[in-house]
């Protein structure tokens, strides 16, 4: 099976893509293109996915590179192939041409960002908690100060509010850092409210100046043959469950 790689028009130039599962060789609930190291799945068949990846970017496969993702703000300003173990951070950004930046998500919103004129681009990993500590404003804040005058951000397929049920103290950590945040929670069962992450997203980007920014509205809980789920693999007690990549190079 070939790869399945989405991509966005307003990323115009930039060599990009949000992976799905499909056209990998992992198998079991990784079956597809699983592109987690930290994964328990088979290194072999993580190695051969990435290099699907790779070849598909038009990069060597240690040109295509992700991070140890925390849940983190933090940002890499990557200028060459880093060697040693991955950097615990959640986001990239670079000026040079032939790296392929990556993030790893199974629900958390995959961002790539690029201004095609200036030569910057970025990556990150911006799930609740990322977001809400400021991922994709640093990252913003590391393009610009690499010349990004004028970027597009693009956050790929995620968990949308139909699937994503949360408990009132997620409410209210969003209410007490702004009571405008109430606008991305409505109603569940009982006591649960259900939270729209990528138009949280898309607001944080917009009010830190993206001239443009989408959702792909590709839903990874919803659409099991496209994409993995974390949060899926719970709601089924699975062992583990299998990354999504999305990259962009220049």
């Amino acid at each position: 099976m070939t790869l399945e790689i989405l991509t966005s028009d307003a990323l115009g130039d930039l060599r990009h893509g949000f992976f799905t599962r499909r056209g990998g060789a992992s198998s079991g609930v990784f079956e597809g293109l699983n592109c987690g190291p930290g994964s328990s799945d088979q290194s072999e068949a993580v190695a051969i996915n990435r290099a699907r990846v790779a070849k598909a970017m038009q990069v060597e496969p240690e040109a295509l590179l992700t991070l140890h993702q925390v849940h983190s703000a933090d940002v890499i300003h990557v200028r060459e192939i880093p060697i040693g173990p991955r950097p615990r951070a959640d986001a990239m950004v670079t000026t040079t041409p032939g790296l392929a930046l990556g993030a790893l998500s199974a629900d958390c919103q995959p961002v790539l960002f690029g201004d095609a004129k200036a030569g910057v681009i970025g990556a990150a990993h911006a799930g609740w908690k990322g977001a809400l500590n400021g991922v994709l404003e640093a990252t913003l804040h590391a393009m610009t100060d690499l010349g990004a005058r004028d970027i597009v951000a693009v956050i790929g397929p995620a968990i949308s509010q139909r699937a994503y049920e949360v408990g009132p103290e997620f409410f209210d950590m969003f209410y007490a850092d702004d009571a405008d945040n109430a606008r991305f929670f409505t109603n569940g069962e009982g006591d649960r409210y259900l939270f729209d992450l990528p138009s949280y997203g898309l607001h944080r980007l917009r009010s830190a100046g993206v001239a443009h920014a989408e959702w792909t509205r590709h839903c990874t809980y919803s659409d099991e043959d496209r994409f993995y789920s974390y949060r899926r693999s719970l709601h089924r007690k699975e062992a583990d469950y299998g990354r999504l990549i999305a990259s962009i190079r220049l």
